[in-house]
């Protein structure tokens, strides 16, 4: 049965800080009618927070999950039936803390799911640090996993949410630096190494560098932006691509998941303090076991 994923992918400005909930809704109500077979909309990191917001701002903008903020987002996919990303809000912790959060709203008008940046961009930015990897189900099309910008850089976040089960990474991003060329490279590269989409939105000028990018599992660009101007790139993802290429090998060749043979002796990481257990490399839902990091303690 055929798994596809119409997608819609936002290179905006940044909204206004003071712009209400409701204002965002119109215009994505809007994108929604223009492209009505879209399933997933997804838009820039901190995408509802301003331009260049200041610390107390950011701290002023911070609600709970459970907050009104949330709650009108959430009402917003339910209206028109759609997944929605918004990009990333503030979050205000359970103990204070401010996090930088990717949420999914689902088609029933429910948070199907949120995730703290793990990795914020030090020492430029005020967050506070997430402390695990998500990914969230789309029933009958497939499985995404989350990752905010600077998180990109590292690659354990894309190869823990691809052996987690992630077909397409969600990588919403504001860059407003000269590295964003580097950023395209790494999304390439983390949808090659780990056989995932990537999607990575970035925003738009004068605030952003745009160059927001959809590669396939075998790192091919399927659609892109090539400078800053607001766009809509819009594609359809078909998620048994990366069943296929995973059996099959990129470009009919290269097959990263299933490197390891019956027998194999663990590999140490001692970065990690770990190793890679062979019978449990594989990821997810596939053919054979898996995992990517094993802790010596771990049962």
């Amino acid at each position: 049965m055929s798994r596809v994923l119409p997608i819609a992918v936002v290179q905006d400005s940044p909204r206004l800080l003071t712009e209400p909930v409701q204002r965002f809704g119109e215009s994505v109500a809007t994108l929604a009618r223009s492209f009505p077979q879209t399933r997933l909309l997804v838009y820039p990191e901190l995408h509802l927070c301003g331009d260049a917001p200041t610390h107390d701002e950011l701290n002023a903008n911070a609600e709970a999950l459970d907050g009104p903020r949330i709650k009108a987002l959430a009402q917003l996919a339910g209206d028109l039936g759609v997944w929605l990303v918004p990009g990333s809000v503030c979050e205000r912790g359970p103990a204070g803390q401010l996090f930088n959060t990717a949420v999914a709203l689902s088609p029933q008008g429910r948070l199907a799911a949120s995730y703290r940046k793990v990795f914020p961009w030090r020492p430029y930015e005020p967050f506070d640090p997430g402390d695990r990897f998500v990914t969230f189900e789309m029933p009958g099309i497939g499985t995404a996993g989350f990752s905010i910008c600077y998180d990109a850089w590292f690659p354990e976040v894309a190869r823990h949410l691809a052996w987690m089960g992630a077909e397409v990474v969600l990588n919403v991003v504001k860059t407003t630096t000269c590295d964003r060329a580097q950023e395209v490279v790494l999304a390439r590269a983390n949808a090659i190494v780990n056989q995932v989409f990537v999607v990575s939105v970035n925003c738009a000028g004068p605030v952003g560098t745009g160059q927001s990018v959809i590669v396939d599992p075998e790192g091919l660009v399927r659609a892109s932006a090539s400078g800053a101007d607001h766009t809509v790139l819009t594609d359809v993802l078909d998620m048994e691509h990366v069943t296929r290429v995973r059996q099959y090998g990129t470009g009919g060749l290269t097959r990263p998941w299933s490197q390891f043979q019956p027998g194999d002796a663990p590999i140490e990481l001692p970065l990690y303090g770990g190793q890679i257990t062979p019978e449990h490399w594989t990821p997810k839902d596939e053919l054979q076991p898996l995992l990517a990091i094993d802790r010596p303690d771990s049962t």
